[in-house]
């Protein structure tokens, strides 16, 4: 009866907040720099100027962060999108700039060939049952391989009006276009993760790959569509790169695949399949487009800001992997879990590494900030 009593009583806040820490994460991290920012440097960080460069970096990842979160929710992993994204925007290129053809028709043809190589990632996956990590890696020195032979270090530049349009074009009164199709690609990966059997047996793929099976889902075909959007997606952002820069060459996109990863991570989407959060992945975006954006308007070196996305991803991660394990531990509430002893040591670990992460890159901007003379 008392069981009965506590499940029927009212809902404390800790587990009312519980389905939706996903988006609560980011956006508590997104208002944590809002709020240092308007001590540090309210004047420079809040203009609007400013706010349009974060929304524009943003925006490239967009697309990527969308189909990334159906290929994670799957326990995949793709780390071949920077080439992808390279490759197609290079054949794009040439058709364009040595070939004459239109820019709407080369846009599709490098669409169409970003489908192409994602189709081939999970081939390589599924049928010769390479590990995605592997593979998607294998893949990744095959693809910057041949951007750079058709490239032969030729930086290709000045497109026309179109492609700058996506890349970095405004919406007279609005938004910039390139924040319009991110936020689209984000409504359609939405759309397809909640309502329709494409997103539903991702997330069973994802919880139990031979449950699924089992029960007659053709994991590996879903598998292989996860992959296709994701090549897609990849050369989607490409293209965006391209018309943002208005130039590109074979060794462009080489951190795409940790940014993007990353930023899905953060957005809650669990490394271990079976739980995905769209809402999520677009915080999560945002968030790292915010923190690199703010570290560059401190005047932090380049090299630092990889340092603090790690402190991001590594306290995301830590986060997560305590939830899921406080869920397979059948845990009542959002901080039942604290009370064992494997999870009082796993969540002082946790506190420890991200102290010591958060102490190096305060040290690295310290150091920054007073470079040494040479000679």
């Amino acid at each position: 009866m008392a069981t009965a009593k506590q499940s029927d009583g009212p809902m404390k806040l800790s587990d009312r907040i519980e389905p939706f820490l996903a988006i609560i994460g980011p956006m508590v991290m997104i208002l944590a720099i809002l709020l240092f920012m308007g001590i540090a440097e309210p004047a420079r960080y809040f203009r609007l100027s400013n706010l349009n460069l974060i929304l524009l970096d943003a925006a490239l990842y967009m697309p990527m962060a969308m189909a990334m979160t159906f290929v994670i929710t799957q326990r995949g992993i793709d780390l071949s999108i920077g080439s992808v994204a390279a490759l197609s925007s290079i054949i794009m290129a040439f058709l364009i700039k040595q070939y004459g053809f239109s820019a709407p028709v080369a846009i599709a043809i490098a669409l169409l060939l970003g489908a192409v190589f994602g189709l081939i990632n999970g081939l390589v996956i599924t049928k010769f049952k390479v590990p995605d990590l592997i593979g998607t890696l294998a893949m990744d020195l095959v693809y910057r391989g041949f951007a750079l032979v058709i490239a032969k270090g030729l930086v290709l530049a000045r497109f026309p009006e179109i492609m700058t349009d996506i890349g970095r074009g405004q919406i007279p009164g609005f938004i910039p276009l390139p924040v319009v199709i991110g936020l689209f690609t984000m409504v359609l990966g939405y759309w397809l993760l909640k309502k329709t059997y494409f997103g539903r047996y991702t997330v069973a793929i994802g919880s139990n790959p031979e449950a699924a099976e089992m029960t007659g889902i053709a994991v590996d075909r879903y598998k292989i569509y996860a992959y296709v959007l994701m090549g897609a997606s990849a050369a989607l952002a490409g293209v965006m790169l391209t018309g943002k820069l208005n130039a590109i060459q074979a060794t462009s996109a080489p951190y795409f695949n940790l940014h993007v990863i990353a930023a899905v991570v953060v957005g809650g989407t669990s490394l271990f399949g079976g739980r995905a959060s769209m809402l999520g992945s677009l915080a999560g975006v945002l968030l790292l487009s915010m923190m690199i954006n703010a570290l560059v308007t401190l005047r932090i070196e380049f090299f630092w800001q990889s340092v603090a996305s790690g402190v991001v991803i590594v306290s995301s991660v830590a986060l997560y992997t305590w939830l899921q394990k406080k869920d397979r531990d059948g845990a009542k509430g959002l901080l039942a879990g604290l009370k064992t002893p494997e999870s009082l040591r796993l969540l002082r670990l946790s506190g420890g590494l991200i102290a010591a992460l958060a102490l190096l890159l305060l040290i690295g901007t310290l150091l920054a900030g007073n470079p040494v003379a040479s000679g």
